[in-house]
């Protein structure tokens, strides 16, 4: 088609940048100082044919995306008309050029500018108009004469050229207007048509760089994303190095890398973050930053993450191992549950495939069958996870590997457990083994009971496997430890992982078989007798064996004394190396012979005095000190084993102390000789298990109870923490040691004085625990325990719930995580789970507020805490009648549908807290900036007329008072007042009318209804009486059940920590 197609080149820009003459501040009136253009109205001129079928495709292409392909077909036929010479004379009724074309569809682009983003009218001419740029550019290429390409890469102008020119030249200065809808619009046309093309025209790249990176700053979100979705697609093909232009501005300065980067991590909206996320080039200067955004804090920022981010990411082994860890552990122990199924979908799905290798496979499966699957894959994608590492118990294999077999079908029909696999077993080959098995035992009842009784072998094959890979072990250690070699080490540790996950499996296999189980107990009791079995077998083996010997109290007497057994042998076995030579009752010989209260350092240093006295040479004396030091770090090796041995029998038993004669045994001749130990490691341990005792004894708690104060109190930083955590199980185990003695009690009864004394001091330890700031370990596990405790009522002290409150607000624990997270756990869980700690936490409400006063008074210059205004409002919400979890029984009701409702909330604490507020600031000693926080308060109290009348009244009266006094210096402290003063006296009249209502309905018994004001329900009164009693019943059962709730609840926030591993 002849045309008139310029001969005119232009040096191209493919929207990377180009060097180019231009400058910024040739365009600098363009650009910043044009004003909103809201009400520009140019001069049209008259209408046209033209423009009536411009107009009408605009028209037809705002309504609906479907024929849009259409109309970029017509569009372009009046623009090849208008630009190109016709082919058919007589075909155009006027001769329109080029230029009437350009102003015809820019004037169409303005009448876009002013539709709002809600306006979906707006997104399709965007979308339009980008589709149609692309199809003209495509098509005036194709017609542009052939010309060879040179160094400089020019490209002939073109029509579509220079119409997306005139476009760009329209919305450049509308990128600064003051109307949001403009600045959205032009930027969003912008961006639009960047990532449409293929280039932009040099002229126009470094002042569309530098508009947008404007747009990044702007106080829209909307408008923010569009900027990136423009500037994402330039910083894919920037160079690294930054501008050099002496002449343009702070946003232009640097790489447009950097500047996107920074806005990532720094930009509050989450839309924002979520198209960097999506539109940020990958390079291995931006993956760390995008990865970051697994812990961004909006769930869907997270979810794009691990959705479409990393799949598009290619080949999962590029990363590196920490990384892969990380992200599997944010992905799947996220709070959100569809980021937790975007990692599942993610592990089982990409990852496997990029270690099977499906996605490069030369064929692939016919259409409709799925890619088979790959026993090997699975493997190396074990190998490539570390599952040495994050198969243990706190790790997150087992996490993935359980989404893992949950997803795929196919691995759980394909995979086999053969004797060969067993006889060649490997970390990634048992691992999988044994998530497999977890997988299918701990699912629902009966699904899986077929496939993994018939894959996994009995309990009798399964204990001759782990006799032989016990036995490997072994020798690997009793190698390593004469060779000392690294080789051995590191398949020691392999072995070592080996052993467990075979444990593992072992805990989950069904017992009734006799023959298995007299297999497997013989294995476990000799197992268990070998002193250099590591400390984590060791605890496994005690856990299987106590599943083997059985749950009565019988099968718990025999457990204990087998594993007391090889406590013994344990000890003989390793002091059979040397004989001793003092008597039996002077040192450990086994776990059932008496003890004195010698120590391995007493008998060092009785030896060397001894030998001393022979008089003997300087060479005989270095060698009887050797000797020694030897002997006594053998003994501390042998009490620590035994030690050991008899914590992880404690953890696995629930008897009685004293009905247990193994126990006694154990206690006597073993626990108490490790306390009295003068090596601090036998000590701590021994005090570990004596700890274990106390919870199955209340007596031998209540004597130890000064042991654990004192500990704590002299100990070092490891000591305070196990003590802490020692107490909080004894007082949750044993809740009446704390409690107070009744009131008819003798303030001289020895036993009221105890436990008076007692409890002073457990106050006094977790007061102590609140305030250790140089120890962050201490202080976050006593803020936990003294936070559990409470939860379950067993400490009710006033004084330990305000220090927790200010602790909370304190600058101080502001580095502490673990102590904030507690605690903003804690405050509203305990306020609102029952009534009388919210009664508690509003007795102590003013004196919180007087207390953070003096510290806010004490802050230095770095320091920052959260305004009184803030505390002021927590403690507001938390005293809060309405927030309760469980009502009172009689302020349930039902509705017209038979559903439990809960009204007419007594606002009693709230007219207490009030009363003690305005006894404060109607005290002279009140500061007026504490005075002015406090009647702020007043304002947001809840007021209902269902209160006690009493108290409402004693309230009016303060506030009378309040007023008269003129307490309030400032507009927002007497309309606070005013605000509480009218609320009480509408509850005071609502409250009187619906006293005499109620009394009026008694009297006439006509009306059949009960009306009572303000939320009160009106009950119609039933025909029958039946039907009435089952009403009564039913508010009874609801307020039983209520409480029942109530109780499991705060068991299961309380949790158990009696019977934890450890403490």
């Amino acid at each position: 088609m002849p045309g008139r197609v310029s001969t005119r080149t232009s040096t191209a820009s493919g929207l990377a940048r180009k060097s180019s003459a231009q400058t910024l501040n040739s365009r600098a009136s363009t650009v910043s100082r044009i004003s909103s253009p809201a009400t520009f109205n140019p001069d049209e001129g008259p209408s046209s044919q033209l423009r009536t079928r411009i107009c009408a495709i605009f028209s037809d292409a705002q309504r609906t995306t479907a024929g849009h392909r259409k109309l970029v077909i017509n569009l372009r036929k009046i623009q090849e008309a208008c630009c190109y010479e016709p082919t058919k004379p007589g075909k155009v009724e006027e001769d329109f050029g080029e230029d009437d074309f350009n102003v015809e569809v820019a004037r169409c682009v303005i009448r876009l500018m002013a539709v709002r983003k809600s306006e979906a009218v707006g997104d399709r001419i965007v979308r339009f108009l980008g589709l149609f740029l692309r199809h003209a550019s495509e098509k005036d290429i194709s017609l542009a004469p052939v010309v060879e390409s040179d160094e400089t890469h020019s490209f002939p102008e073109t029509p579509s050229t220079r119409l997306t020119s005139h476009i760009l030249s329209i919305l450049l200065p509308l990128l600064v207007s003051k109307e949001k809808a403009v600045r959205y619009r032009s930027t969003q046309l912008m961006s639009h048509i960047i990532n449409s093309l293929d280039s932009v025209d040099d002229e126009y790249y470094h002042l569309l760089r530098t508009g947008l990176l404007k747009r990044i700053r702007d106080k829209e979100s909307m408008v923010r994303v569009q900027a990136i979705l423009g500037l994402g697609r330039l910083a894919g093909n920037e160079a690294d190095e930054n501008l050099e232009n002496e002449d343009s501005d702070d946003d232009d300065c640097g790489g447009l890398l950097e500047k996107l980067l920074e806005v990532l991590q720094n930009d509050p909206s989450a839309d924002v973050r979520r198209s960097l996320l999506l539109n940020l080039p990958l390079t291995p200067s931006t993956l760390p930053y995008l990865l970051e955004r697994a812990r961004d804090v909006d769930p869907a920022t997270r979810r794009a993450l691990y959705s479409r981010l990393l799949p598009a990411l290619g080949d999962f082994r590029h990363l590196s191992l920490s990384m892969r860890e990380k992200l599997l552990r944010w992905g799947l122990r996220d709070r959100d549950e569809n980021v937790r199924k975007a990692a599942g979908r993610l592990f089982r799905e990409r990852w496997i495939e990029d270690c099977a290798g499906t996605r490069v496979a030369t064929e692939a499966p016919p259409a409709g069958e799925a890619v088979p699957p790959s026993i090997d894959g699975l493997l190396e994608l074990l190998e490539r996870i570390d599952v040495v590492n994050s198969g243990v118990e706190t790790g997150v294999g087992l996490e993935a590997m359980r989404e893992f077999w949950d997803g795929r079908p196919d691995y759980r029909d394909a995979v086999a457990f053969d004797d060969a696999f067993w006889d060649g077993l490997s970390a990634e080959r048992v691992f999988m083994a044994r998530s497999f098995n977890d997988f299918c035992r701990t699912g629902k009842v009966g699904q899986y009971e077929a496939l993994v009784e018939e894959k996994m072998p009995e309990v009798t094959k399964l204990a001759f496997f782990l006799q032989r890979w016990i036995n490997n072990l072994i020798e690997n250690i009793r190698k390593a430890a004469e060779a000392a070699e690294g080789e051995e080490v590191d398949v020691t540790i392999e072995q070592e992982f080996i052993v467990e996950q075979l444990l593992h499996i072992a805990q989950t296999l069904d017992y009734s078989d006799e023959v298995g189980r007299r297999k497997m107990f013989a294995l476990l009791r000799e197992s268990l007798a070998i002193p250099e079995l590591p400390e984590e077998v060791t605890k496994l083996v005690v856990e299987v064996l106590r599943c083997v010997c059985g749950g009565e109290a019988a099968r718990e007497r025999e457990f204990c004394g087998i594993v007391l057994e090889a406590v013994a042998e344990v000890h003989d076995t390793i002091a059979g190396d040397e004989p001793l030579e003092e008597p039996e009752d002077e040192s450990f010989h086994s776990a059932r012979s008496e003890l004195s209260g010698s120590t391995p350092a007493k008998s060092s240093k009785s030896k060397g005095g001894e030998g001393g006295g022979g008089g003997g040479d300087g060479d005989g004396d270095g060698e009887d000190k050797d000797e020694d030091e030897e002997k006594a770090i053998r003994e501390i090796m042998i009490n620590l084993k035994c030690l050991h041995i008899a914590q992880c029998m404690l953890q696995n038993i629930e008897g009685n102390l004293q009905q247990n004669v193994h126990l006694v045994t154990m206690l006597n001749n073993l626990v108490v000789p490790a306390v009295r130990s003068h090596e601090a490691p036998i000590r701590e341990r021994g005090l570990l298990c004596l700890g274990l005792c106390c919870l199955l004894d209340k007596t031998l708690a209540e004597e130890n109870l000064t042991l654990f104060l004192h500990c704590f109190n002299k100990g070092h930083d490891a000591l305070q923490n196990t003590s802490i955590h020692i107490l909080s199980d004894i007082l949750t185990t044993h809740p009446t040691l704390l409690a107070s003695p009744a009131a008819s009690t003798s303030a001289d009864d020895p036993a009221a004085v105890a436990a008076a004394a007692a409890q002073k001091a457990v106050f006094k330890i977790f007061s102590k625990a609140l305030k250790a700031y140089p120890t962050p370990d201490v202080q976050s596990a006593g803020t936990t325990a003294l936070c559990k405790l409470m939860l379950g009522s067993i400490i009710k002290d006033e004084d330990l719930l305000k220090a927790l409150v200010i602790s909370y607000f304190e600058p101080s624990t502001a580095e502490n995580a673990a102590v904030r997270q507690s605690l903003s756990y804690f405050l509203p869980v305990y306020c609102h789970s029952r009534r009388e700690n919210m009664e508690r936490m509003g007795k102590v409400g003013v004196a919180i507020v007087h207390a953070l006063m003096g510290v806010m008074d004490e802050l230095d210059e770095e320091e920052e805490m959260v305004g009184m205004s803030v505390v002021g409002a927590h403690v507001i919400d938390w005293t809060d009648a309405r927030k309760l979890v469980v009502q009172d029984t009689g302020r349930l009701s039902w509705d017209e549908m038979g559903r439990k409702e809960v009204k007419a909330v007594n606002a009693d604490i709230h007219l207490d807290l009030g009363v003690d507020i305005l006894e404060k600031i109607l005290s002279s000693g009140c500061p007026k900036e504490e005075k002015k926080i406090l009647i702020s308060m007043l304002g947001k109290l809840y007021i209902s007329p269902t209160s006690t009348a009493d108290k409402l009244h004693t309230v009016h009266d303060l506030v009378n008072e309040a007023i008269e006094a003129r307490i309030a210096s400032d507009a927002p402290s007497r309309n606070a007042l005013n605000k509480l003063h009218t609320a009480l006296t509408k509850a005071i009249g609502s409250s009187t009318n619906g006293v005499a209502a109620t009394a009026k309905s008694g009297d006439d018994g006509d009306d059949g209804m009960t009306i009572v004001e303000d939320g009160l329900t009106v009950v119609e009164e039933e025909d029958e009486k039946g039907d009435v009693g089952e009403k009564m019943e039913g508010v009874e059962d609801a307020g039983e059940e209520a409480e029942g709730a109530k109780d499991s609840i705060l068991e299961e926030l309380l949790g158990d920590e009696a019977e934890e591993e450890e403490l």
